[in-house]
């Protein structure tokens, strides 16, 4: 099992070289290819979930390189069980989101290998982020993923706007991250290093961790987003074709929590303590405000994007319970709403390639002529509402059992959402 990460982060890279330059593809091969190559990585990471050690707490099929030798730098990739299921989400969404695109009007050969290479590289860069035990790798790829989603949204996106709103994602999000930048360095001057195991282990003073868990927090805020960053968001889903709105709500609002999961609680835990108040009042306040939001949009994706918003600060309530109900809570949530929200971005979308309006007044009488589709769109509804029975209900009947063990006013105003 010796370098099996580094073959689920190797191979979709692969699968993307093949598409730029072998010269003879059609574009049906091109398809197929990137399909084939998103499916092997799939199952290189069902071979990982099965031979994870579930008794050990430590990292697990670490592999390192020299990346940097004269800084101390490494290209060291490692997962635990957090990280596991989001590699899994990751590579389980990958195919879907490129059997979804199998229709979607590509001009030309060229305009094909774009997309769909687009789509590998992207996939290969997130698996890097989830898998990095060196902060500085893991900066460098939090950034690069920006790259390829910006040309999905900006040239396959589905309106006028698309130009607009990839702009507005590149910018908040890469403006942000600027601040963990920032920090790794600090980081790297203290300690020397900037491997995540060597950091995990060195205790800050208090007021070094203050400094550190607020910049890491600017960044991750911008990614979850938090009000007032999160405009963004619900501009980019819009615009984005099917494809970039399932990978943008199934895996790329998953990088902040996991930042925070990763870094902000595990590096600095006194500071996380000291601004859990701040963490509440800004998730409450998004929690609400984003689902009164939703409830007046007229555009289907518009809705599942704020109600994205809403169901992600949840999860950070409860990482930042300080209990195990709150963590594991949310760990189930997030896996949870990466199926669901993409699923229910996909409804939307099979809606959009056949009427081209995502007015929901449009829609009034759809279960005449799609009644099998209502059915399905209706089960992934009742998931996002969290009923009692599914994944959703789960994971927030956790997070707050949580909220009640650490913060009851901060569980009060969740319960009246």
């Amino acid at each position: 099992m010796d370098s099996l990460i580094f073959n689920i982060i190797f191979f979709p890279i692969l699968g993307s070289l093949f598409i730029f330059f072998w010269p003879s593809l059609s574009i049906k091969q091109v398809k197929e290819l990137s399909l084939i190559f998103s499916i092997i990585t799939f199952l290189l990471s069902i071979l990982i979930w099965i031979f994870f050690d579930n008794s050990c707490s430590k990292f697990q099929f670490i592999d390192t390189f020299f990346w940097v030798n004269s800084f101390n730098i490494y290209f060291s990739l490692g997962i635990d069980g957090v990280s596991l299921f989001f590699v899994l989400l990751t590579t389980f969404l990958t195919p879907i989101c490129l059997l979804s695109s199998w229709t979607i009007p590509c001009k030309n050969l060229l305009d094909s290998r774009y997309f769909f290479g687009a789509f590998l590289i992207l996939e290969s860069f997130v698996l890097i982020v989830f898998c990095s035990l060196d902060l500085l790798l893991f900066y460098t790829f939090f950034e690069s993923v920006l790259i390829p989603i910006f040309f999905i949204i900006g040239i396959w996106g589905s309106r006028r706007r698309k130009i607009r709103a990839s702009y507005l994602f590149f910018l908040y999000t890469l403006f942000g991250s600027l601040f963990m930048l920032l920090g790794i360095i600090l980081i790297f001057f203290e300690i020397g290093t900037t491997d995540y195991l060597v950091i995990l282990n060195n205790d800050f003073s208090l007021s070094r961790q203050k400094i550190l868990w607020l910049v890491f927090f600017f960044s991750f805020a911008v990614k979850v987003p938090i009000v007032p960053v999160h405009l963004w968001l619900p501009e980019a889903h819009v615009e984005a074709p099917t494809a970039g709105s399932v990978i943008l709500a199934g895996i790329l609002l998953k990088l902040g929590t996991y930042g925070f999961i990763r870094f902000s609680l595990s590096l600095f835990p006194i500071a996380a303590f000291f601004f859990r108040p701040l963490i509440f009042v800004l998730s409450v306040i998004a929690v609400i405000y984003t689902s009164l939001t939703a409830i007046r949009q007229t555009d289907m994706k518009r809705v599942i994007a704020y109600a994205s918003v809403a169901h992600i600060n949840i999860t950070l309530l409860g990482v930042f319970s300080f209990n195990i109900y709150g963590l594991e809570g949310s760990i189930v949530q997030i896996i949870s709403h990466g199926l669901v929200s993409g699923a229910l971005f996909l409804c939307v979308g099979v809606l959009y390639e056949r009427h081209h309006s995502r007015l929901i007044s449009y829609y009034s009488g759809l279960t005449h002529t799609m009644p099998f589709f209502v059915i399905f769109f209706l089960f992934f509804t009742i998931s996002n509402i969290a009923l009692p029975g599914s994944s959703s209900f789960i994971g927030e009947f956790l997070i707050l059992v949580g909220i009640f063990e650490s913060n009851k006013t901060a569980a009060f105003f969740q319960l009246q959402v």
